[in-house]
């Protein structure tokens, strides 16, 4: 038999995040001028994983669906985004994300951006350790 949903059931909703500041504490900048560009990307990060040294121009915001992710400035302030949890990306620092759980982390993340600027900057030059 088919269970069907209740109608008297209400929506519910619960704010995740609400902010002007990276999880850093630093003021996020200014829109930029022209038409904006909404680009949503589900990353997944296998456990032990390492994204890259990198920085970004736009501003950015993401929920955790799984698992926890670790992000690690070049002076080495973390923070660890647990499942559930909303995040909003640094602007212009750099950067890297990594998984060092046990389970894969699926990671949805939200950029504010405009046609033909890069969501991230990668800095290869800088080892990872």
């Amino acid at each position: 038999m088919e269970q069907r949903p209740d109608r008297d059931e209400e929506v519910k909703t619960t704010e995740l995040l609400r902010t002007s500041q990276s999880w850093d504490g630093a003021e996020l900048p200014d829109y930029p001028t022209g038409r904006p560009e909404l680009v949503a990307i589900r990353y997944a990060f296998p456990p032990g994983k390492q994204l890259g040294w990198h920085h970004h121009d736009v501003m950015n915001f993401g929920i955790v669906q799984q698992g926890e992710l670790t992000i690690v400035t070049l002076d080495g302030k973390e923070k660890t985004v647990h499942e559930g949890e909303a995040v909003v990306e640094m602007v212009g620092t750099i950067h890297h994300g990594e998984n060092r759980g046990s389970v894969p982390v699926v990671l949805n993340m939200f950029y504010l951006s405009q046609k033909g600027q890069p969501l991230s900057v990668p800095h290869p030059e800088i080892p990872m350790e």
